[in-house]
């Protein structure tokens, strides 16, 4: 089921529009490519609603905010509400300042998201309009555990239902959830916490399976989650001994470009719940 999904990605080529923080642009561009997906980079709000309306999927990242780009995700996320084209949110940060967590909230009353992605922390934040984080990371308190992880599948599929999202969120667990099914997702590399960007990554991969498979966003979501976590796993198998997490951040991105639905089928690591 899932290799299906990223056999579509491939085929279907979909050009993503990234409103996304400088940190990790470049990573994001080149994760969309290797998985057979196309970047779009653009944040002026004198040309947002242009590049919406060419792409054919939204993927808004918060992790570098300022007064100028503010607006436009806003206006982004509204002109692919009004064109239905899918918009993924990445709340990096939120609970970190008051004016992230005031943004992240902002753009969850205006805009409709497909598909919202992030750490355990800044989805409770988003939540419960409140919350802490340590910087971007989540509060070691949040984190999801195998004792913890009933709860927070109510917990996700509650806010599936409120916000009409599937709700992604990453850690040592992962789950990817709407209002009815949840997967919690097992693969993946503590490493991968030790590369800027994974995370932001796995935004803009969402936003390209989704996008590629807009009738099943729930599988979409969680083919795009599974696809990365394979891809640590991948990486860390090809390190060396003098291999650290810049070679490592590369091979994520070679292991990606190299992945196939056959692949992901076998090694992706999930139940349904």
């Amino acid at each position: 089921m899932l290799g299906e999904l990223l056999d579509n990605v491939r085929q279907r080529h979909p050009l993503i529009h990234n409103i996304t923080n400088y940190v990790t642009v470049n990573d994001c561009a080149n994760i969309l490519l290797a998985c057979g997906g196309s970047p779009i980079m653009a944040d002026d709000i004198g040309e947002v609603e242009e590049i919406t309306a060419l792409c054919g999927g939204l993927c808004v990242n918060i992790g570098t905010l300022n007064a100028r780009t503010i607006p436009a995700m806003l206006c982004a996320g509204k002109k692919a509400n009004e064109l239905g084209h899918p918009a993924v949110l990445d709340p990096v940060g939120a609970g970190a300042s008051r004016l992230r967590t005031d943004t992240a909230l902002r753009l969850l009353d205006q805009v409709r998201f497909a598909a919202i992605r992030g750490n355990i922390s800044e989805i409770k934040t988003l939540a419960l309009g409140s919350g802490s984080t340590q910087g971007v990371d989540a509060d070691v308190g949040d984190a999801v555990t195998a004792d913890t992880l009933e709860e927070t599948v109510r917990f996700a599929k509650g806010f599936a239902l409120k916000t009409g999202a599937v709700i992604a969120i990453t850690g040592a667990i992962d789950i990817v959830a709407d209002g009815d099914r949840a997967f919690c997702v097992f693969n993946g590399r503590p490493m991968m916490g030790s590369v800027t960007g994974t995370g932001c990554q796995l935004s803009a991969l969402t936003a390209a399976f989704v996008t590629a498979n807009p009738d099943r966003p729930l599988e979409a979501a969680a083919a795009a989650v599974c696809a990365m976590g394979v891809c640590g796993e991948l990486a860390h198998a090809r390190l060396g001994g003098l291999d650290g997490n810049a070679s490592y951040r590369n091979y994520i991105i070679d292991a990606m470009y190299r992945l196939d639905g056959d692949t992901l089928e076998q090694k992706a690591n999930y139940k349904i719940v």
